[in-house]
C-alpha cells in the first residue's frame, strides 16, 4: 500500500503449524509510490532473513546499535541548539519589538526538529513515516526560511526578491512529489517521483540551496556601513552561512568520509553560532532595556514638569468659573493651556496643540507657554503674532495651532485664532477668522473677534483630540457630538472623547460667566442716638 513506518525492519513468524520438513514457500508484493529523497527511510539495503525470533532480533538490535552512537551525539548537540531557540523565544516575549529574535528563535528550533526526526530513523521506531517526513519537510522549510531572513532582520533590511525565488527553488523538487504524491494513483505518483529525481532537477535544487546561504554576506553589504555594535553579529552570520555552502556543496560530489567530518563540524558550528548570537542579542536586548529605562525617567521628569506649567489650580478672575481638563495621549503631549489673570484685571486663556506627540511636541508647547507668559501687555492677535516668531526663529519641527482670548470683567471677549479649532459657546460653534498655524509662515497676521458674555453664558475651548478620538472601528467623534456635548464641564467633555477611542492629547477648558450679585436699594436707618 505505501503506508510503512520507520521500523523497516519488520518480523513475520511463522506458525507453528508450518514448520514441517517439506518446503515452505512465503510470497512477498512490493509496492512502490515514490522514492525518498529525505533518506529518512529507504537508505537501508533491504534483504530478507530467515532464522529464530532470537537471531533476528539480535540482527535487529545490531542495526540500531550501528546507527545510534552518531545520532544519538547529533540529538545532543542539536538538543543544545532546541534550547537556545527557546530561550529566543523567551526573550522575544519579553520584548515583542526584537523581530531578529524571534526569526532566530524559530531557525534554532526547526533545525533542531530536522535532528530529531533523523534520531527517530535510527531506533527503528514504529512511527508513520509519513507523519515524520512531513515533519522534517516542515522543519527544514523553516530552518531554510529563516537562515534567509535572519541576517537581513539583523542588518534591519527586507530580503530582496531573489532570495525569495531561490527559496521557491530550493524545494521545488521536494515538495510536489510529498504534497500530492500520496493523493495520486501508484502509477501518477511514481512518474512524479522519476520528474523530482531528474539530475538536472535535483542539482538545481541544491545549487539554489547553496546560493541562499549567501544570504548573510548580501544582508550585511556594504561592510564599511555596518554599525559597531552589529559587526560581531555579521560575522557569526557569516561563518554559519559559509559552513552551509561547504555542507551543501557536498551533494555534487557525496562521499561517506566527506560527511563523516562534515556533521560533525557542522554541529559545532550551528551551536557555536547560535550560542554566539544568543549572548550578542541579549546584551543588545539589556542595552535597549536600560536606554527604555532611562527614557522612561526622562519622560516621567519632562510629564512633571509639563504639569507643572498646565496645573489644575487655575488663576481665575472674579467674575469667572474656570475648569480644565488635560489627558496626553502618552507620558507627555503637545497639548498646552495657560490661565491668568492680567495686571489690568483682563482673564487671559490661551490654547494650543503643537504638531506630532512625545517629548518633541511638549518641548515646543513649553517654549510657546514660556515665551506668552512673558507678552502679558499684548492683545491676542499680537501675542500669536510673536509666538508664530519665536517658533520659526528657534527652527522647531512641524506647527502648532493655537487660540487666545481676553476676557475683561464687564463680558467683552476679544479672540484671535492660528488655525485652531473655533470654541463654542452655549452649544454653539463660533464664527472666527482662522489664520496660519504657528510656526508656517514667519510674516503671518491673525485677526481679532470681539463677543460679549452675557452672565450665566458658557464658552468652551479645547483642542481636536476630542474632535478626532476615534473608536475601534474607525469612525471619529466628530463636530457634531462635540458640539451636543460642548456645555458640560471640562472633565465630562474629555471622560465621552476617551470612552470613545482617544486618538490624540485632549485638552478641554470651560469657562462660566457668574451673574453679577444684586446691589441692594434699601437706605439705610438714622440711629436712635443721632
Amino acid at each position: 500500500s505505501g503506508q510503512f513506518s520507520l521500523n523497516i525492519v519488520r518480523t513475520h513468524l511463522l506458525a507453528q503449524t508450518a514448520v514441517s520438513a517439506q518446503p515452505s514457500v512465503i510470497a512477498l508484493r512490493i509496492a512502490y509510490r515514490y522514492s525518498d529523497p529525505t533518506q529518512i527511510v529507504s537508505d537501508f539495503t533491504a534483504g530478507i532473513v530467515a532464522g529464530d525470533a532470537e537471531t533476528l532480533n539480535w540482527r535487529r538490535s545490531n542495526l540500531i546499535q550501528e546507527q545510534l552512537p552518531a545520532a544519538l551525539r547529533n540529538l545532543v548537540w542539536y538538543g543544545a541548539v532546541g534550547v537556545i531557540g527557546l530561550v529566543l523565544l523567551a526573550l522575544f516575549f519579553y520584548d515583542r519589538s526584537r523581530r531578529e529574535v524571534l526569526i532566530l528563535g524559530i531557525a534554532c528550533l526547526s533545525t533542531a526538529g530536522i535532528f530529531v526526526t533523523f534520531f527517530l530513523k535510527a531506533t527503528l521506531a514504529d512511527i508513520p513515516a509519513a507523519a515524520v517526513i512531513s515533519a522534517l519537510l516542515a522543519t527544514a522549510f523553516a530552518a531554510s526560511l529563516t537562515q534567509i531572513w535572519f541576517p537581513f532582520a539583523a542588518a534591519q533590511r527586507r530580503v530582496p526578491l531573489l532570495f525569495w525565488i531561490l527559496f521557491a527553488g530550493s524545494r521545488a523538487w521536494q515538495c510536489p512529489l510529498y504534497i500530492f504524491g500520496t493523493f495520486l494513483s501508484p502509477a501518477h505518483s511514481l512518474w512524479l517521483d522519476g520528474v523530482s529525481r531528474t539530475t538536472w532537477i535535483r542539482d538545481s535544487g541544491i545549487l539554489c540551496q547553496i546560493a541562499i546561504q549567501t544570504s548573510s554576506f548580501v544582508a550585511f553589504w556594504p561592510y564599511r556601513r555596518i554599525a559597531r555594535s552589529r559587526i560581531p553579529i555579521a560575522v557569526v552570520c557569516m561563518v554559519w552561512g559559509a559552513t552551509m555552502m561547504v555542507y551543501f556543496s557536498g551533494w555534487f560530489f557525496y562521499s561517506v568520509h566527506f560527511y563523516d567530518v562534515m556533521d560533525p563540524m557542522q554541529a559545532l558550528v550551528v551551536l557555536c553560532a547560535t550560542a554566539a548570537l544568543l549572548g550578542l542579542l541579549f546584551r543588545e536586548q539589556q542595552r535597549t532595556a536600560q536606554e527604555r529605562a532611562e527614557l522612561a525617567g526622562e519622560m516621567q521628569a519632562a510629564s512633571s514638569i509639563q504639569h507643572m506649567l498646565a496645573p489644575a489650580v487655575l488663576e481665575t478672575a472674579p467674575s469667572l468659573h474656570i475648569d480644565v481638563a488635560f489627558s496626553p495621549m502618552r507620558e507627555v503631549g503637545g497639548d498646552f493651556y495657560l490661565c491668568r489673570v492680567l495686571p489690568d484685571g483682563r482673564q487671559r486663556i490661551l490654547i494650543g496643540d503643537v504638531s506630532g506627540k512625545g517629548a518633541a511636541a511638549a518641548m515646543a508647547a513649553t517654549l510657546l507657554l514660556g515665551a506668552a507668559s512673558a507678552r502679558g501687555s499684548d492683545p491676542p492677535a499680537i501675542l500669536l503674532a510673536h509666538l508664530n516668531r519665536v517658533l520659526r526663529e528657534n527652527h522647531l519641527s512641524g506647527f502648532a495651532t493655537c487660540l487666545c482670548a481676553d476676557i475683561v470683567p464687564n463680558g467683552t471677549v476679544t479672540v484671535a485664532n492660528a488655525g485652531h479649532l473655533p470654541p463654542y459657546r452655549n452649544g454653539e460653534e463660533i464664527p472666527l477668522d482662522s489664520g496660519f498655524p504657528l510656526g508656517i509662515t514667519r510674516d503671518a497676521e491673525y485677526a481679532e473677534t470681539t463677543l460679549i458674555l452675557a452672565p450665566g453664558d458658557a464658552l468652551t475651548l479645547l483642542s481636536d483630540g476630542v474632535v478626532e478620538a476615534r473608536n475601534f472601528t474607525g469612525e471619529l467623534f466628530g463636530f457634531e457630538r462635540t458640539a451636543a456635548i460642548s456645555t458640560q464641564s471640562a472633565e465630562s467633555i474629555a471622560s465621552a472623547a476617551q470612552a470613545f477611542g482617544q486618538d490624540d492629547d485632549i485638552t478641554v477648558l470651560t469657562l462660566i460667566r457668574l451673574p453679577v450679585p444684586a446691589q441692594s436699594t434699601a437706605q439705610p436707618q438714622a440711629s436712635p442716638l443721632a
